[in-house]
């Protein structure tokens, strides 16, 4: 149960103009910066269903870009409605947990490996 909590949001909330924060049910905090979170959408618009080729000109992404809107989908993902226009991307909350950028997420490699 305790591991099941870690993949959903007790709150997410905007930080400041370019950054978004996640607490977590386990009492993780993550930061996300907004543009790198929106040039990370995995839509079908963004990704190539397909070939898994990225789609997305991240030069069409305005550096001031932030998000509108955060809607729950189900209980399992959030879609943000961004300032570029872009709202059909869904983020799965595994994929957003993933995402966090913070040394106990991505512990640094050890010396020598």
């Amino acid at each position: 149960m305790q591991e099941e909590r870690a993949f959903v949001p007790a709150s997410i909330r905007q930080q400041g103009p370019q950054t978004l924060g996640v607490t977590w049910g386990d009492g993780h905090e993550s930061e996300y910066g907004v543009r790198a979170l929106r040039l990370a959408c995995a839509c079908a618009s963004c990704i190539d269903e397909w070939s898994g080729k990225e789609q997305l000109d991240e030069a069409t992404v305005p550096a001031d870009v932030r998000p509108l809107r955060i809607t729950p989908v189900g209980r399992y993902a959030v879609q943000i409605a961004w300032s570029d226009g872009h709202e059909t991307g869904i983020y799965p909350f595994r994929r957003l947990r993933a995402l966090c950028a913070c040394a106990a997420c991505r512990p640094e490699p050890a010396a020598g490996a």
